[in-house]
């Protein structure tokens, strides 16, 4: 039933790891290394300001909040963060892709089954309705 709806790894993941290695992508940053090759955007510079990994049950959840993403750049963040769940790869491995501002540094994609965009908010000048919605938690 959840074929198609969630990513599926078939080596455990350590949430703990995952979410230690989010602090290196926390605040404003070149994203080079996070954004497909083909991504159109002029400036790789996005701010994330919050970026969590929790597991309920045998689930493990990625919450992001930025101002923008680039091209592919959550589906990067988080095969980034399962090499590093999966015990491949130190936290610290994190900063230094960052770093790099090459996406072949990474070289990690993670399927978009299980992605989802849960909100959009727009500054309040532009006095748009807010939707609220509230996400299905498993």
């Amino acid at each position: 039933m959840l074929a198609s709806r969630v990513a599926w790894e078939y080596r455990p993941l350590d949430e703990t790891r995952m979410d230690a290695a989010t602090r290196y992508l926390i605040g404003e940053h070149d994203f080079t290394s996070f954004r497909d090759s083909a991504c159109q955007a002029k400036n790789p510079v996005r701010n994330i300001m919050t970026l969590d990994v929790t597991r309920r049950g045998p689930f493990v959840f990625l919450d992001i909040v930025a101002n923008a993403f680039l091209h592919h750049m959550v589906r990067n963040i988080a095969g980034v963060l399962m090499e590093i769940g999966a015990g491949k790869k130190d936290p610290q491995w994190t900063q230094q892709v960052l770093a790099a501002k090459d996406r072949t540094f990474g070289g990690v994609n993670a399927p978009p089954d299980g992605l989802y965009l849960m909100n959009v908010a727009y500054p309040a000048e532009f006095d748009l309705p807010h939707l609220s919605q509230t996400p299905v938690v498993w």
